[in-house]
């Protein structure tokens, strides 16, 4: 089962027990994979649902619905300070491999990117075709920018974290240890060139805890992949044990 080639759908190609595929997608599935009348794949909506499908022409014929569990016991949110270039590319891709529930990109003081709708909508492909590759039951929620500010207020959890690597800060790790039950979190990391003072004291007044990643600097492509690392390794081992 897990070999069989899994596509994302919308809400409108369900009819009852078929799937109408879209000219792209019987393009990929029929061109590209080369898959014939008859052929199984997988199906899936993004939101958690699984379906195992036979195609059948222009359309596809549902045989089952199917059991996932590959997401992260925790909703993890990252708000991310837009990195220059594409960058920002990369890290929607694998922080969407490693669980991630809901990407926030900001735009802080030391933003230098400042991104159309264009890239949006690029992002989102990107997530979806990540969610898919990686066996994701969902697609990660992927907000539109907003300033830092901005999206401080957002957010109800008590469990808020602002990656900082000046100071004499707790490592994450030892502080996701101490975190016994919550159903979602939140994390922060900054741009090139880090969090302003000012940045990382309005974080604290807004709940964020500040924390370290290490004696390094790293880049603010590979901060939120670690950070995510740190977490997802750390929950998946408690919730296998």
């Amino acid at each position: 089962m897990s070999q069989l080639q899994r596509i994302s759908l919308v809400p409108s190609q369900l009819q009852q027990e078929q799937i109408l595929l879209t000219p792209q997608q019987q393009h990929y599935l029929g061109r590209v994979l080369r898959l014939r009348e008859g052929d199984h794949f997988i199906a899936m909506d993004g939101k958690g649902k699984w379906w195992l499908a036979q195609l059948q022409g222009e359309k596809a014929q549902i045989l089952e619905s199917l059991t996932v569990e590959t997401e992260l016991p925790v909703s993890i949110t990252l708000m991310v300070a837009l990195p220059k270039g594409n960058g920002f590319d990369d890290v929607v891709r694998v922080c969407t491999e490693l669980g991630v529930a809901v990407i926030a990109p900001v735009v802080s003081d030391r933003t230098l990117l400042h991104p159309s709708p264009q890239k949006l909508e690029r992002w989102l492909r990107i997530a979806q075709e990540a969610a898919e590759q990686s066996e994701r039951a969902f697609v990660p929620t992927i907000l539109e920018p907003v300033s830092f500010i901005t999206a401080l207020a957002t957010g109800t959890t008590s469990h808020r974290y602002i990656c900082e690597a000046r100071g004499n800060y707790a490592h994450l790790r030892e502080v996701i240890n101490q975190v016994s039950t919550t159903s979602e979190m939140i994390i922060a990391t900054g741009p090139e060139g880090g969090w302003t003072q000012k940045e990382v004291e309005c974080a604290i007044d807004a709940g964020f805890q500040p924390v370290s990643l290490g004696r390094r600097i790293l880049r603010a492509v590979t901060a939120p992949i670690v950070a995510l690392s740190i977490v997802a390794a750390q929950l998946e081992s408690v919730s296998l044990n």
